[in-house]
């Protein structure tokens, strides 16, 4: 069971872009710093991110996207709650962020 995990974000308006650019690159490097416990290989797929480009304006502020991919729930339940690359990866931008979205789904699960 597939899981798609999309996170959104919104960094506060006084942050160089030098640091968003830093924070967005540590993010995209979770999918080779997250090493699963058991098997100790890689477990996360980052499919993407990068900055909003929409012409719909309908973005809530958010200016950047992040697209995540799980391959079960246990898989995304040790990331979210026991992961070490995870968690000091978020207590690394908790200063800078202003918003933050996420929202997962099962391809299919309707």
């Amino acid at each position: 069971m597939t899981i798609y995990h999309i996170v959104l974000l919104k960094f506060k308006d006084l942050v160089p872009q030098e640091e968003d650019k830093a924070a967005c690159n540590r993010m995209l490097a979770l999918e080779t710093n997250c090493i699963h416990p058991t098997t100790q290989k890689t477990y996360l797929k980052v499919i993407g991110g990068g900055r909003d480009n929409s012409p719909e304006a309908l973005q809530n502020d958010m200016t950047y996207a992040f697209i995540l991919q799980f391959e079960n729930e246990e898989d995304r339940k040790y990331y979210l709650e026991k992961d070490p690359a995870h968690l000091e990866f978020g207590a690394s931008i908790k200063d800078i962020i202003e918003k933050v979205q996420v929202v997962d789904f099962t391809p299919g699960a309707f």
